[in-house]
């Protein structure tokens, strides 16, 4: 049997509910692919900020290095003003364990949850690979005569050779080995962000052309990318961005696959620890009413199977789950679904 060490952070608002309904669905998995988990909990988040003023001690990092994967519920309190707990805990989290690669699925698993009209999942189905280290959330910049009618505030986005090639290194083999349409697109900005985004054109094909050659290059704007992410889905196999472009498609994403209930995300270091996590946030207002939909975390879960190389446990989550909105929801918003938080992730796990 194959014993795997898991880091648990449920974290703020609904998040501790739907990573207890992940793990529900993860120990109801595990026995049948001679699979142990093993879970340590870590209470880091904005209760533990207000009640310590830490945000994240100093041990976290090298505790969490300990691990390789972690399943994050959410981050972002009511009470915290907002950017300490994000930048202090999520972004630290993934520079610091260099998780290079947001991987974000974008799924259609039933059409009346899709916003768009004659969209089926057959029309649905692509991967964004966000870069995650650098770009304008590396936090370089300032402010000069802050608070004066002289204001300036300066923020620059951050792209060096090796982080920009490790990513598109990490996409071209994604879609290689994801062997669907074999295309991988870039979504930049060449026109106006001419420095940025020739590095990472010049990067991009380059690297296709002499190591991937059984990969077909494509390339969008990507205020097009989100465009034909509306009127033509079908279009898209794997898309490569950098970090905040990636931030905002990848919303887009979830709002055609049926919204934030069902869109997992994973922070991956190929290497080292990785964090998987509903990407819907912490929705506060929905705390421990029972209402909130736990299937990004169960997907987020599923996500972090495959990571570990748990493919065929993974896959039967994710049909699980895939079974459960065809056949039992009424509608994947929260208070809406036909069934409560703990039902939804009793029929997952029921179905497994």
């Amino acid at each position: 049997m194959k014993s795997y060490n898991i880091a648990v952070i449920g974290g703020d608002g609904t998040g501790p509910e739907v990573v207890r309904e992940a793990i529900k669905v993860l120990d109801a998995a595990a026995p049948k692919f001679n699979v142990k988990l093993n879970y340590t909990p870590f209470d880091f988040g904005g209760d533990r900020y207000l009640r310590t003023h830490e945000v994240l001690p100093d041990s976290a990092v090298p505790e969490l290095r300990k691990f390789p994967a972690i399943l994050l519920g959410a981050i972002g309190h009511p009470d915290v003003k907002p950017g300490i707990l994000e930048k202090g805990i999520l972004l630290r989290m993934r520079f610091e364990l260099e998780q290079y690669i947001n991987l974000r699925p974008v799924k259609l698993y039933d059409e009346r949850f899709c916003p768009l009209k004659d969209k089926k999942p057959e029309h649905i189905d692509f991967v964004v690979v966000r870069e995650n280290n650098e770009g304008l959330y590396t936090g370089s910049g300032g402010f000069v005569f802050k608070d004066t009618p002289h204001e300036v505030a300066i923020q620059e986005s951050i792209n060096t050779r090796r982080g920009v090639e490790r990513c598109l290194r990490y996409a071209f083999e994604f879609t290689r080995k994801r062997n669907r349409r074999k295309t991988l697109m870039l979504s930049g900005k060449t026109n106006v962000l001419t420095f940025a985004f020739d590095l990472w054109e010049r990067a991009f094909h380059e690297i296709g052309a002499r190591d991937y050659p059984d990969i077909k290059r494509e390339y969008a704007h990507v205020d097009a990318t989100t465009m034909w992410f509306v009127k033509n889905p079908e279009w898209f196999d794997v898309i490569v961005t950098d970090n905040m472009f990636g931030d905002i498609i990848t919303d887009l994403g979830a709002m055609i696959q049926g919204g934030m209930g069902i869109a997992a995300g994973g922070n991956i270091n190929p290497q080292g620890t990785s964090m998987f996590e509903p990407i819907g946030g912490s929705a506060p207002k929905y705390t421990n009413q029972n209402v909130i939909n736990p299937l990004a975390a169960v997907c987020a879960g599923a996500m972090m199977m495959d990571f570990l190389g748990e493919t065929p446990m993974a896959q039967a989550i994710e049909n699980a789950v895939i079974k459960v909105v065809r056949e039992k929801l009424k509608s994947l918003a929260a208070g809406k679904m036909g069934y409560g938080t703990r039902e939804v992730g009793d029929l997952v796990a029921a179905t497994v």
